[in-house]
């Protein structure tokens, strides 16, 4: 108990950091009146304190708590400062109780804590604003608006600031039409207020309710005009259907403030999403002459260079960062690899990956590995990916899925399954590895192996849309099972609804059941957004079924050249044209 003197103080100071404590000993009484207060914490608001008696029950059970978490049980040192807070109603000790149920990890008694420090001091904004992040996590939404209402009505500047929050805050809870009824209701006070528009316009966004959030985001740019958030994310709303509209509200932007960097920036990104790629290195013109020195700006032109296929322009611009000393420096030596990756120049994005340090160097190694097997240097790959040095147990998964994506390029099927098995001996729910591990057995046609790998995956993580999506491919391509390959598939849409190559899933599963408009209508969304070889494979295949034979053969050629390697478009087009 050496410990002792010092875990005294601690307490000591808990207790006198804000206030007087009144020590009921005789001793203690006569010392009473030559002693001042302490002041105040600096630039702290007061709080209200209740007057402890620092007597010898509440001192044991704040040692107790104190040795408690000295000695790792923070869980006892959790439930002891609840039930303290509880009984003496004082904030410190409230907080105190809540930094330890963070600690010990348990939130059910961080949010009796946080509870606790609200009685105590029903007007600290700490208090609030950990009470309700709390109460949404635990998907308790509606509890929360109480307190999210007196924050946000607690000074001039907490309403602008607290609805700009709302929607990081509301995030953690998956239940998107619950919160946006809640936000509709907060903003229905601050029906002027453009930040509390822009508050709905989001919820409503990730509701899926894309006309109220035009309408929000509308209104919230009528009441400011100038504001750019409110530019881009109607922008964003757009272009969920169009392009070339979300195209036009940014370009009607920059009509009347053309010296928005952002808004510009976002202009150029959606004219190249639109295609208008001869518009957007206009931009990329007007961006650099603006901001000649600006190394944001030159980072996202690279990037945006390097994805019109525009490489001369992209490694200009990125290896100008480097003679400028920007500061992820290696971040750009690996998009250099990778542009010379698009070119299939191997040997030079080998140069650009080997002089990668730092926290990138093991994705800079496997990348590199990557380019030799393109060489036709596959043993020396292997080398490669198995002599990387992995800094955590995610990274050393990355390393054997990496390495069985080689082996299966290779056509080396069997080699990469049994790596992957015996990685899963070790780790049989890692999630990565059963994924995996399924498509690799799927090359085997083991479709037992498949299905029981994806069904385990479903079971551990219920929102995991690609093990949904996979599965039903994996029945539709074969054309079994079909009625339960489409549910599985709506099922990975409703997850990740933009997510293009499960759109695809879902238009092939409709060419097996027969729907043949509805199958083409899917893959042309698809194809539109992700001209992807196999997506490109399936199309035409639907189009040719459906007699357009020329526009399928117009398909096939573009996806030729996009992904000229792909065995699935090839199999396809020879199987409708030989």
């Amino acid at each position: 108990m050496r410990a002792l003197p010092r875990l005294l103080l601690a307490l000591a100071a808990l207790l006198l950091a804000a206030g007087s404590v009144r020590a009921q000993s005789a001793a203690s009484d006569a010392d009473e009146e030559d002693e001042a207060p302490p002041p105040p914490a600096a630039n702290r608001p007061a709080e209200k304190l209740p007057e402890l008696d620092l007597n010898a029950s509440l001192l044991y059970q704040l040692l107790l708590a104190e040795i408690a978490a000295q000695r790792g049980n923070t869980g006892l040192a959790a439930q002891t400062y609840v039930d303290l807070a509880k009984r003496t109603r004082d904030p410190r000790i409230a907080r105190r109780a809540l930094e330890m149920a963070n600690a010990a990890q348990l939130p059910s008694l961080a949010l009796e804590a946080a509870r606790a420090w609200v009685d105590a001091d029903p007007n600290s904004a700490p208090a609030l604003q950990y009470l309700t992040a709390l109460l949404i996590s635990a998907r308790r939404v509606a509890e929360a608006e109480p307190y999210l209402a007196k924050l946000l009505a607690s000074d001039g500047a907490a309403a602008p600031n607290g609805f700009m929050q709302l929607g990081r805050l509301l995030a953690a809870n998956p239940d998107k039409a619950a919160n946006l009824a809640l936000v509709q209701r907060l903003a229905e006070r601050y029906p002027d207020l453009p930040q509390a528009r822009f508050a709905v316009a989001q919820a409503a966004l990730a509701a899926d309710d894309e006309a109220l959030a035009l309408q929000e985001i509308r209104r919230a740019a009528e009441l400011r005009p100038d504001w750019e958030l409110a530019a881009l994310l109607e922008a964003q709303v757009l272009q969920r259907r169009s392009p070339a509209a979300a195209a036009q509200r940014l370009a009607d932007y920059l009509a009347r403030f053309p010296d928005s960097r952002d808004v510009r920036l976002n202009y150029a990104r959606v004219l190249v999403a639109d295609r208008r790629l001869a518009e957007a290195r206009a931009e990329f013109e007007k961006l650099l002459a603006a901001n000649p020195g600006n190394a944001d700006v030159i980072y996202a032109v690279g990037v945006l260079a390097a994805q019109l296929k525009d490489y001369p322009t992209a490694e200009a611009n990125l290896k100008r960062l480097l003679e400028m000393g920007y500061r992820d420096a290696n971040g750009v030596r690996l998009a250099l690899g990778q542009i010379a990756e698009e070119q299939k120049d191997w040997a030079r994005a080998i140069e650009w990956y080997q002089q990668v340090t730092g926290e990138q160097r093991f994705v800079a190694t496997l990348r590199a590995a990557g380019a030799m097997a393109k060489q036709g240097r596959l043993e020396d790959a292997l080398a490669r990916v198995r002599g990387a040095e992995p800094a955590d147990p995610q990274q050393k998964v990355q390393q054997v899925i990496f390495e069985a994506q080689l082996l299966r390029d290779s056509s080396r099927n069997r080699d990469a399954l049994d790596l992957l098995s015996r990685a899963l001996e070790a780790q049989p729910e890692q999630p990565e590895l059963l994924y995996d591990h399924a498509l690799t057995a799927e090359k085997l046609e083991r479709f037992d192996v498949l299905e029981a790998n994806l069904r385990k995956l479903i079971q551990m993580q219920p929102e995991h849309a690609h093990a949904y999506n996979a599965l039903g491919y994996s029945l539709a391509d074969r054309n079994q099972r079909l009625p339960e390959a489409r549910k599985l598939i709506e099922r990975a849409l409703e997850l990740a609804p933009e997510d293009l190559f499960i759109v695809d899933s879902m238009g092939w599963v409709l060419y097996r059941q027969g729907d043949l408009r509805g199958a083409a209508e899917q893959l042309r969304r698809a194809w539109t957004g992700r001209p992807d070889g196999e997506i490109g494979a399936h199309l035409g295949e639907v189009l040719w079924v459906m007699g357009d034979r020329a526009e399928a053969q117009r398909v096939w050629r573009e996806a030729l050249q996009n992904s000229p390697e792909n065995e699935t478009l090839q199999k396809t087009i020879k199987r409708f044209t030989q």
